[in-house]
């Protein structure tokens, strides 16, 4: 088999985007957020998005739950690394600390913020209104 140019190559493959993102608990509660867009609409997800050229995946996750929910963290630890498959994003999903701010939306991109409890969290995932299965495996993963 012949040897593949650079070009050839780049044509063969899709790339794929990184998003950063975090599970915030407070109060034994979970954040959850629904996104405005149209693909997505009425499911729940964590605070997420994607990361910026230049940027390290840490201050992403940090300045994505600051830019959705008004909220300062600190991060904690990675509660796991998820991908669905191209040409989904690869996912990178932290634990965090609320430092401080209050919680409003960013009007532009998101619908709503709420509070959910492990056991309401179980819930959306069974009536299929979490973004991706992924959530529920993060947060459960903090539960434990």
């Amino acid at each position: 088999m012949a040897k593949m140019t650079q070009e050839e190559w780049q044509k063969s493959v899709e790339w794929v985007g990184v998003v950063a993102g975090c599970v915030l608990k407070e109060d034994g509660k979970y954040l959850l957020v629904q996104e405005k867009q149209a693909k997505v609409y009425g499911l729940w997800n964590v605070p997420a998005g994607h990361v910026d050229k230049g940027e390290a995946i840490e201050q992403a996750a940090v300045r994505e739950v600051k830019e959705e929910t008004g909220l300062n963290i600190k991060l904690g630890g990675k509660i796991g690394l998820y991908h669905e498959g191209i040409p989904k994003p690869v996912m990178h999903i932290f634990s965090a600390d609320i430092t401080g701010g209050d919680l409003h939306v960013q009007e532009d991109e998101i619908l709503d913020a709420k509070w959910f409890t492990y056991a309401e969290v179980q819930a959306l995932g069974k009536e299929n209104k979490l973004r991706a299965p992924w959530i529920l495996d993060a947060i459960s993963k903090l539960e434990q």
